[in-house]
C-alpha cells in the first residue's frame, strides 16, 4: 500500500532521491585476513560499510520527506480542495480561477434558469440576471486558498469550499416586494403631533414585509441547489416602542407647553409662548422608526412672527432695481441673529423643566444670502422679455388694487439658475391682512365675490413674460372661460392654495422680475442675459365651438352678471429660435367651456 492508493502521483510531482557513492577514510587499518563470520554466519561489516548504509537510509528518508512536503504544498490552493465539483487544489490562483470559470461555463444553463420563489402565499419566477446573482470567482479562489488544511490532510485529505455568491440586494428586495404585493403592510412610525398645545401620540405598528438579509441568503442557496425558495413575511417593528412614546409625552411634550420660555440676549429678551413652542418642537423618525425630539428653529421663527425683530437685526440681500433702463445694484447689509443650532439645543434642554425656563442666546453676525459679489455673477444685464395686459375700472376698483398688490409683492424678485419660482409660495395666502380685497372670482362655474379676485390677471401677465423669455413652464392652468383681454391658451388663473403658477429658471443666468403699472395696465418684464433669437407663438384654428346658455340668478349683492362667451378648443405652439434655427417647438392645448350669460333677475315666465 502506498500513500497514493493504487496510483502514483504525477511524474513531475513525485519526490526523487538521488544517491551518490562516497569514499570514506578508514579510521583503522584493513585486516590482513578475511574477517571471521559473525553469529549469523556472515562476515562482519566494516565500520565504513555501516556508515554508508546508515547515511544512505537517512538521506533517502530526508529526501522523501522533503519531496512529499513540496508536493503537499504545491500551488496556492491546498490539495484536495474543490468548489462546485471543480478540483482547484495544487493550483495557482490564476489556474484555479480559470478552472472555476470553466466549471461555471459548463453549468451556465442551470445557473441561468429561473428560480422558483414563494413570497408569503404568492409564487414568482426570478431570473438570476435580473437580481444580480453571480459567483465571485476571485473571492471564491481567495477563500479556497485560505482553507484550513494541516500537512497530512494536504497529502491524503479533501475539502469542499462553498462559492462566494453576490446579489444586488436592492434589486432583489424590489423584486420580492413586487411579488409580495398587497400581502404586506407599511410600518406605522411613532410620532407626537401637537393639536394646538395638546400633544397627541401616534403609536408604532409593525410592518409585514420580507426580511432582506434572510431572503438574500435563501435565494443564493436556492440558486445553486435548484430547489424552490420560500420567503416568509415577517413583522418588522419600529425602533421606538409604545412605552417610549408615552415617556416622551409625559417627560417632554407635556412639560414643554406647560409654561412659556424666556429667550434672553444682549439686546433684550422675548417670551416664547406655549403655542410657538408647540409649532417648533418636532418629533422626527428615521428609517428604522427611532423617534428623536428636536427644535425646528425655522418653524419657531415663523410662529413668533415679528417678535424676534425686537432682539435681532435681519440681514438684507443685495438686490436690483431698474433705473434709466438699466439694472442698478441695491446694496445689502449684514445682520445679527440668534445662533440657530445653539438655540435648538438649549431650548430643547429647557423644555422639560418646570422651573428655570430661561434660555440665554448669543447673537451672531449673519451675512445676507445674496451679496453684491454673488449678484454680479448672475449676469442680469438686459431685458429679455416684457408683457402687458389691460384692466378696466381704474386703480380705485378692488380688482385693480389686487392686481397692483400682487405686482408689488413680486417686484424685484431674483430667481437663481435652476430655481423654481412659485407665485403662491412667494406671496403666501392672499388675504385681507396681506392687503387684498374682495373682487369677482370664478367659483363653481360662475363669478362670485372673493378675496384676491383679479390676481389671475397679474398671473397671466407674469406667465406670458416668462413664456416669452423662454423659461420652463412648470405649472399653470388656464381659466375655465375665455376672456378676450388675455391671449387664448397662453394665460393662467390662480387660487390659493389649490392652483399655483410656477416656472423654472432653466438658464445659466439669474432672472429679475420687474413689475410696473398704470391706471389701466399691468406690465411684467424679465431681465437676464438673452440666449434666444426669438420666442413666438403660432396658433392652430379654433375647433369644437359651443355657444353659451342663458342662466338667470337670484338678484342680490352676491350676484354678478356676465355677457357670456363661446367655448372652444385651440392649440398654441411656442417656437424658440437660436442661431437662426428652431431650437424648440412646444405645444400648449386648452379647451374653454362656454361661459353662461348670467342675468341677475327672475327667469321670465314662458
Amino acid at each position: 500500500m502506498t500513500l497514493y492508493g493504487d496510483k502514483l502521483p504525477p511524474a513531475d510531482d513525485r519526490p526523487t532521491v538521488r544517491v551518490t557513492a562516497v569514499s570514506w577514510p578508514d579510521d583503522e587499518p584493513e585486516p590482513a585476513v578475511t574477517p571471521a563470520p559473525g553469529p549469523s554466519g556472515n562476515p562482519k561489516r566494516s565500520r565504513r560499510g555501516r556508515l554508508l548504509l546508515a547515511g544512505g537510509i537517512a538521506a533517502a528518508v530526508l529526501a522523501a520527506g522533503v519531496g512529499a512536503g513540496a508536493y503537499a504544498y504545491a500551488g496556492d490552493v491546498p490539495r484536495g480542495t474543490t468548489v462546485l465539483g471543480a478540483e482547484l487544489g495544487g493550483r495557482s490562483r490564476a489556474e484555479a480561477a480559470h478552472a472555476l470559470r470553466a466549471e461555471l461555463d459548463r453549468r451556465s444553463a442551470a445557473l441561468g434558469a429561473p428560480i422558483s420563489v414563494t413570497v408569503g402565499e404568492k409564487h414568482v419566477e426570478l431570473k438570476p440576471a435580473d437580481v444580480g446573482l453571480t459567483v465571485d470567482v476571485d473571492a471564491t479562489v481567495a477563500a479556497a486558498s485560505a482553507a484550513e488544511a494541516h500537512p497530512v490532510s494536504r497529502l491524503v485529505g479533501s475539502r469542499t469550499v462553498d462559492p462566494v455568491i453576490t446579489v444586488d440586494a436592492a434589486r432583489l428586495e424590489a423584486a420580492l416586494r413586487r411579488a409580495m404585493g398587497d400581502q404586506g403592510r407599511e410600518m406605522t412610525m411613532p410620532a407626537i403631533i401637537f393639536t394646538g398645545t395638546t400633544p397627541k401620540p401616534v403609536y408604532p405598528k409593525p410592518a409585514l414585509t420580507v426580511d432582506a438579509t434572510g431572503s438574500a441568503d435563501a435565494v443564493k442557496s436556492g440558486w445553486l441547489t435548484g430547489r424552490p425558495v420560500t420567503v416568509p413575511l415577517v413583522e418588522k417593528w419600529p425602533a421606538t416602542s409604545r412605552e417610549e412614546v408615552d415617556r416622551f409625552v409625559s417627560e417632554l411634550a407635556e412639560p414643554a407647553v406647560a409654561a412659556p420660555v424666556t429667550l434672553s440676549t444682549d439686546r433684550g429678551s422675548v417670551t416664547i409662548p406655549p403655542a410657538a413652542i408647540a409649532r417648533g418642537l418636532r418629533f422626527s423618525t428615521d428609517d428604522a422608526g427611532k423617534l428623536t425630539p428636536r427644535v425646528d428653529v425655522k418653524r419657531l421663527r415663523s410662529a413668533l412672527g415679528d417678535q424676534l425683530a425686537k432682539i435681532e437685526i435681519e440681514p438684507k440681500d443685495a438686490g436690483l432695481t431698474i433705473a434709466s433702463g438699466k439694472p442698478k445694484v441695491v446694496p445689502g447689509r449684514a445682520g445679527r441673529q440668534v445662533d440657530a443650532s445653539a438655540l435648538s439645543r438649549d431650548l430643547l434642554a429647557a423644555l422639560a423643566k418646570a422651573d428655570g425656563r430661561t434660555v440665554t442666546a448669543e447673537l451672531k453676525p449673519a451675512e445676507p444670502e445674496l451679496t453684491e459679489a454673488k449678484l454680479a455673477e448672475l449676469g442680469i444685464r438686459e431685458r429679455v422679455s416684457t408683457f402687458t395686459t389691460r384692466f378696466p375700472g381704474g386703480l380705485s376698483s378692488p380688482r385693480s388694487q389686487n392686481i397692483v398688490q400682487a405686482a408689488k409683492d413680486v417686484d424685484g424678485t431674483i430667481v437663481k439658475p435652476g430655481e423654481t419660482f412659485s407665485l403662491n409660495g412667494h406671496t403666501g395666502e392672499r388675504g385681507y391682512d396681506q392687503g387684498y380685497q374682495d373682487a369677482p372670482t370664478i367659483v363653481g362655474g360662475k363669478l362670485v365675490p372673493g378675496v384676491g379676485g383679479g390676481v389671475s390677471q397679474f398671473t397671466t401677465t407674469l406667465f406670458n413674460a416668462t413664456y416669452y423669455a423662454g423659461l420652463e413652464d412648470v405649472e399653470h392652468k388656464p381659466h375655465s372661460f375665455y376672456f378676450s383681454r388675455y391671449p387664448a391658451v397662453i394665460e393662467s388663473t390662480i387660487f390659493w392654495p389649490q392652483l399655483d403658477f410656477k416656472f423654472r429658471n432653466n438658464t445659466p443666468y439669474g432672472v429679475l422680475i420687474d413689475t410696473s403699472y398704470t391706471s389701466s395696465t399691468i406690465t411684467v418684464s424679465i431681465w437676464s442675459t438673452k440666449i434666444y433669437d426669438s420666442v413666438k407663438t403660432e396658433y392652430g384654428p379654433r375647433r369644437n365651438i359651443t355657444q353659451p346658455k342663458t342662466v338667470y340668478l337670484e338678484p342680490g349683492p352676491s350676484c354678478i352678471s356676465a355677457e357670456g362667451s363661446v367655448g372652444f378648443a385651440q392649440d398654441a405652439y411656442r417656437v424658440i429660435k437660436k442661431d437662426g434655427k428652431v431650437l424648440k417647438r412646444e405645444k400648449f392645448t386648452w379647451r374653454y367651456d362656454p361661459e353662461p350669460r348670467f342675468i341677475c333677475a327672475p327667469k321670465p315666465s314662458a
